[in-house]
């Protein structure tokens, strides 16, 4: 058998190359199923055919597609793989038809080639061609027959037939047997198409003469190039049974449930035998019985019973069929055929199997999109083999039948994730027998986000209150938008994107981009801004993005932070003393309108009501000023005893917390007429009250001339008492008065406000150079002359000196003023009194005081007749 294995690899090899290469183009039946057909005993790494080309993918497309093989039946996918570079189709494991398919005429494998992106699947079938590989062989090595001397010749004794695992030609039969004169070798053909062997007795036996023969027969079969196998036939010739057992039918058929009980009775053979005693008993047994079958069943030797030994499986073998001997106790024997036919029953429920899932499945996914392939396989056949599939609840997937046994589940409607983010669809197969069975296979099909909703307000409009002043950075409020989808889609931030205030929003208030929360960029004022309308977009971070905007108004509250302001009598801002009148006349009874105070608040509310209160009044008794409207009246009649100027102070008052106020000055004159109230006005304009701001400037100038005045009376003590000699404060008065450059003289005081001017010597370090010593006026006098108060005297001739000549004597000291004697130590006092005088009157002048000024200049007057005078 492995020489003939051997010579048949050359033309195996040869129906590879041409197979692979005609097959793939003429075999293809539709598109979705493939058909090809290889030799068996094809070697591992064979190529069966272009799967890829065949399904019009090409070698790029092969890593995104994802081409595999899935199938049911686990044990073929063994066989066959799919090369990821090329897409062909290879053997990956030796093939043997009759291991595979056994005795069955056809041999195929089936399964399924699965593709994504999109998902697809395709349906492929093997054939398995036969190839002569078996040669026939028979079940004994020899087979062994008694033949009666008393036989005549024409007698017929059937031989064990061989077996050939091979189909078709190759399994076909013929026989041959050595020759011998006494035998010969016949073939008769059964009805199922075998051909059973006969030996045909040709001369009478003659025991005597031999009692043995030998001889050889050998079985070939139908192949290129053929195999043979032989067996050996022993004869033994006897005497006195001439008769060999017959069965009653030369074929006996039964028919048979499958999952019949072991130790059933299938069928009963019988067999008779015309001789007598131990030539006509006869026993029974299997002739040329393969294991396979000896393994099912059994034949009782004595009763030709056949029985099950095994539970029969239409699943695995639908029929059988084998050959019992009956052989009597002289060793004739007698052939015949026995078929077992299997029903089948619907003892298998149908078997889902999942080839493929795509899952998540993204919730855009239009219908009719495949989500899922199954392989549907029930065992059974007929009806029992029928089968179909359908889903179990309500759910938006559908199960289609696709080509041969496979289903597709697919979308059914369109899905929303948000509904329900995962289904678990329970698919549910049953096949048509009596009672029906059926199975389960659930399915989880998760489904994806994709960015379909819009984030969503809480609310449409949101209003905040916030109270004015507020501090910058201040939490208004917090706005919310929930997005029903997931991931990245359902990320919400936030921002502005205008409102009443139109670009210049994001000066008043400020999002947060994640929380949405709102603050105030500046301090609000209610009296500036009262509303503020600003849209809020919440946007989510799908591609494209989705957004929604919202409304805020926020409301400026309002606080008590602005103080009444008085219209009416309205104060003067150069002389706050100074205000309006209002003439009353005398004759005015109780309840007469004097005035009415005017008022006004810029905040609201209670923050903005006025209520009026008097709290000065020159006769408190005589007005009354209305709580609320501001109105004073007078309370009594006006009579004569009452004064002539009346001057009332009210207090305007809001209702904040706290309350804030201000005040009114209202000036009444008691007159019958505006002529009679003229004198009474122009007592109030000279008696007016200075301010306090002149009141501490002429107090200042006071003091000044005070401190002054003691300086120098101090200096003139001490130019008394400066015999020994001058201190070191009086040495401006000594003996090194004047330079030899000549005198100086200081700037002239008289550009002041005050209308006198001073010409004073001092030392020449202090003057200026161009300066030149001019004319005494006046006699000279010497300081202590001064000092004393003793009478001017005549010029003398030092007066007719040149101006650029020093004076003879060093201790006289021209000046040029004539003051009086006891007035002498106001020669050095009397020019810093006038800068002290000039600068009350120019502060005066500017706060617009009159009245201070007029004081002032008085005071400055005053000093001038007392003694001073013009040079």
């Amino acid at each position: 058998m492995g020489a003939g294995q051997a010579a048949q690899r050359p033309a195996a090899a040869r129906h590879v190359a041409l197979l692979a290469v005609l097959l793939p183009v003429c075999c293809r039946a539709a598109p979705e199923r493939l058909r090809y057909a290889i030799p068996e005993e094809t070697g591992s790494g064979s190529v069966v055919g272009p799967l890829a080309r065949d399904l019009g993918l090409s070698p790029a497309e092969l890593p995104a597609r994802q081409l595999r093989l899935v199938s049911a039946a686990k044990r073929h996918l063994k066989h066959f793989a799919v090369s990821a570079e090329d897409g062909h189709l290879y053997v990956s494991e030796r093939l043997d038809r009759e291991e595979m398919c056994g005795d069955s005429a056809s041999c195929s494998v089936s399964f399924e080639a699965v593709v994504q992106n999109p998902l697809n699947v395709f349906h492929v079938d093997v054939a398995i061609q036969d190839i002569n590989d078996n040669s026939p062989v028979f079940s004994k090595a020899a087979l062994d027959l008694e033949i009666g001397e008393w036989l005549l010749p024409g007698a017929r004794f059937p031989l064990e037939m061989a077996q050939d695992p091979d189909v078709g030609s190759n399994s076909l039969l013929s026989y041959q047997l050595t020759e011998n004169p006494s035998f010969s070798l016949a073939v008769k053909e059964s009805p199922s198409g075998k051909k059973q062997p006969e030996l045909v007795l040709e001369a009478a036996l003659d025991r005597e003469q031999q009692s043995s023969f030998q001889m050889v027969l050998t079985a070939v079969d139908g192949g290129a190039p053929a195999r043979s196998g032989t067996v050996q036939i022993r004869i033994n010739v006897t005497d006195a049974n001439d008769n060999a057992p017959v069965f009653s039918r030369s074929t006996y058929e039964a028919r048979v449930r499958e999952n019949l009980p072991a130790g059933s009775l299938v069928l009963q053979v019988r067999a008779t035998d015309a001789d007598a005693g131990s030539n006509g008993r006869v026993s029974y047994s299997f002739s040329n019985v393969p294991q396979a079958v000896r393994a099912v069943f059994s034949v009782d030797s004595d009763s030709g019973d056949i029985r099950n030994e095994a539970i029969l499986d239409f699943e695995e073998r639908n029929e059988y069929t084998f050959g019992v001997e009956a052989r009597d106790g002289g060793g004739l024997s007698g052939h015949c055929q026995v078929r077992v036919e299997i029903t089948d029953e619907n003892d298998n429920a149908p078997e889902i199997t999942t080839l493929s899932v795509w899952s998540p499945v993204p919730e855009d996914a239009p219908p009719g999109t495949v989500v899922a392939l199954l392989n549907v396989h029930d065992a059974d056949s007929g009806d029992n083999g029928k089968v179909r599939c359908e889903l179990d609840g309500e759910s938006p997937f559908a199960v289609v039948a696709s080509s041969g046994s496979s289903y597709k589940v697919v979308t059914a409607s369109l899905l929303d994730r948000e509904r329900a983010a995962e289904h678990n669809v329970t698919v549910v197969a049953s096949d048509r027998g009596s009672p029906a069975l059926s199975s389960r296979s659930a399915l989880a099909l998760a489904v994806s986000d994709v960015n379909d909703n819009a984030p969503v307000f809480e609310e449409a409009a949101y209003s905040a209150y916030v109270a004015e002043n507020n501090a910058a950075g201040a939490a208004v409020l917090r706005v919310r938008a929930r997005d029903a989808d997931a991931g990245a889609n359902g990320r919400v931030s936030y921002w502005l994107v205008g409102g009443s205030a139109g670009e210049a929003a994001a000066s008043y208030v400020s999002v947060e981009a994640r929380s949405g929360a709102l603050y105030a960029q500046r301090s609000f004022d209610y009296e500036q801004c009262r509303e503020l309308a600003v849209e809020v977009r919440a946007q989510d971070g799908g591609s494209p993005a989705r957004s929604s905007t919202a409304t805020v108004r926020v409301f400026v509250v309002d606080r008590n932070d602005n103080a009444p302001q008085v219209l009416w009598p309205a104060a003067s801002a150069s002389s706050p003393g100074a205000g309006p009148f209002e003439v009353v006349p005398r004759s005015a009874e109780a309840g007469y309108l004097v005035a009415k105070v005017v008022a006004v608040d810029a905040d609201s509310g209670r923050n903005a009501w006025l209520s009026y209160e008097l709290v000065q009044a020159t006769e408190p008794a005589l007005f009354r000023l209305g709580l609320h409207s501001g109105e004073v009246r007078t309370a009594r009649a006006v009579s004569e005893r009452d004064a002539a100027r009346q001057r009332l102070v009210v207090v305007v008052k809001d209702h904040g917390q706290p309350a804030l106020s201000a005040t009114a000055t209202l000036h009444v004159v008691l007159a019958e007429s505006l002529q009679e109230a003229l004198p009474a006005l122009s007592e109030r304009a000279a008696g007016a009250e200075a301010p306090a701001d002149l009141q501490f400037y002429l107090v200042l100038a006071l003091a000044l001339l005070s401190a002054l005045f003691v300086l120098s009376v101090a200096l003139a003590v001490a130019a008394r008492v400066r015999r020994a000699g001058p201190p070191a404060v009086l040495r401006c008065l000594g003996a090194e008065r004047f330079s030899v450059a000549g005198p100086a003289f200081p700037a002239d005081f008289c550009e002041g406000t005050l209308p006198y001017s001073y010409n004073l010597c001092v030392a020449p370090g202090r003057a200026v150079a161009e300066c030149a010593l001019l004319p005494a006026p006046l006699p000279a006098r010497a300081v202590e002359d001064l000092l004393s108060g003793e009478p001017p005297a005549m010029l003398t001739s030092s007066s007719s000196r040149a101006p650029a000549e020093p004076p003879s004597d060093a201790d006289a000291v021209q000046v040029g003023i004539r003051p009086s004697p006891l007035l002498a130590p106001f020669v050095i006092f009397t020019p810093s009194a006038c800068v002290c005088l000039c600068v009350c009157v120019c502060v005066c002048a500017r706060q617009g005081l009159a009245a201070g000024a007029s004081v002032v200049l008085s005071s400055a007057a005053v000093g001038r007749d007392d003694g001073f005078s013009r040079d």
